[in-house]
Order: C-alpha cells, then structure tokens, then sequence
C-alpha cells in the first residue's frame, strides 16, 4: 500500500499504545490523513518535479478479519511533463493483514494507482499486487505490476523489492531505514530495462508531536540520471536530497 512517506514510521510510533487498546477497537474503523511534503518521492524518484506536494487519504478497516480498503491522493507533475494532463494521482488500494505468529505478522493486497485524463500512450494508470512480511520494527516487501508500469512500453512483470525498517529509538522518535530496487521489465522505446531499472535508499526519522507528525530523511538513487531527467529542465529526478514532511492522522 503507497502511504505518505512517513506512513510506516507513524504506525511504528503509535503501535505500542495501540496494543493496550486492541480489544476496545471497534469492529469497523475509518481514519483520514493529510500532509505537506516538501517533495514528493516515489521509490526514490520525485514525482513533483523536485517541488513541494499536498497529500491526503481515508483507509477503512474491518479488524476482526482484517480486511481493508482505502485511498489516497497527492500533487504530482510529472504526467504534465511528460506531455499527457493532469496534475493528480489517486491510489486505490484494498487487502488483508493478520499475523502468521506472535512476531510476524503479514499484509496482502492489490494497489492501483490512477492519473486522472493523463493522455500518456501507453496509460499511465498502473495495477500492482503485493506482499510484506514484517518481524517486530523490520520488513520485507515485493510489489509485482500486473500492467504496464506507469506508462513504459511493455513493462508489464515489473517488480519492486523494499525492506526495511521503523526503530523506536528513544522519547518517541523513530528511526525510518529502507532501501529497495525497481526492476522494469521489457524494453522500453528504445532504452534498455537495465537503464531503466535502478536502487533507492531512504535514511530519516519522524516523531508524533500530537497535534502532528514531522519527519525528517535524506533519501537518494542509483537510477540513470539521463532516463530519469525531467523534460521541462533537465534536472535529475532521482537526486540525493532531504526532505521534509508534516502529517496528520484523524
């Protein structure tokens, strides 16, 4: 499931106060969530541009069986700059979480990410299914495109590899570690999978102020800097940065 970028530190930061709460919850659960973000990256790839986005979504639960449903939104600007329309994406996301044992727990589920009126040929709009296991504060996940991914030509089979992991470590702050690798398959107008495939990395801590959540990350790629260079201006999307974000959850 694609959440703001602080999603996983948040549910780390408020899971063990949740814990005492578990048999009050009710049977159907709903919470919404918005953000500022000063860019948004997507597998280590900005979507805005290198610019700031807003961002927001509602998730619904049914924790005795826990399933769920949700959706999510976010600015983006890529779809214009690569010569479609829109300035929108909307995820459309449902699956199903539990536990194998006491200390792994699972989640299954399919995600679609939708550019509204985007015009890119082929579509942007991408279908993927997922799986993550988790052991206490680490994870690993694998998300598989079961579409062409967000608009290369015959790149349907992609597929993302992320772990890792949201550490408690001290007075509330959580240490946010992951790196991942996106494979795209086929070969795309021209440039090889292998250009297009690259690794990400994300480095960062958040922290619950309760009247909101900041989070603080220095993230970067390895991904080709001329297949991941925005058409407007040149500038490498997958650039090492830091980014800053405020959150809510309600």
């Amino acid at each position: 499931m694609k959440k703001l970028i602080l999603a996983a530190a948040i549910t780390a930061s408020v899971g063990g106060n949740m814990a005492h709460a578990e048999d009050r919850k009710p049977d159907n659960e709903v919470s919404f969530n918005a953000a500022v973000v000063s860019d948004y990256r997507y597998r280590g790839i900005s979507q805005t541009r290198l610019q700031a986005a807003l961002q927001g979504g509602a998730d619904y639960v049914h924790n005795p069986s826990g399933f769920y449903a949700g959706t999510w939104l976010s600015t983006i600007k890529w779809v214009k700059d690569g010569g479609g329309s829109g300035d929108l994406e909307v995820d459309i996301y449902g699956g199903k979480r539990g536990e194998l044992s006491k200390d792994i727990a699972y989640d299954l589920g399919v995600l679609t990410y939708v550019y509204p009126s985007n015009g890119l040929r082929p579509n942007a709009n991408t279908t993927e299914v997922y799986g993550q296991l988790s052991y206490g504060p680490a994870y690993i996940k694998y998300s598989h495109a079961l579409t062409n991914l967000f608009g290369f030509v015959d790149s349907k089979n992609s597929g993302y590899l992320d772990i890792g992991a949201n550490i408690d470590i001290s007075n509330g702050y959580i240490l946010n570690l992951h790196a991942g690798h996106q494979k795209v398959a086929g070969d795309n107008a021209g440039i090889s999978n292998d250009r297009l495939s690259y690794t990400d990395w994300k480095l960062g801590v958040t922290k619950d102020f309760g009247i909101f959540t900041g989070a603080f990350a220095v993230v970067g790629t390895d991904a080709d800097r001329s297949a991941y260079a925005s058409p407007v201006n040149g500038k490498f999307m997958g650039k090492n940065a830091v980014l800053l974000s405020i959150s809510k959850t309600f």
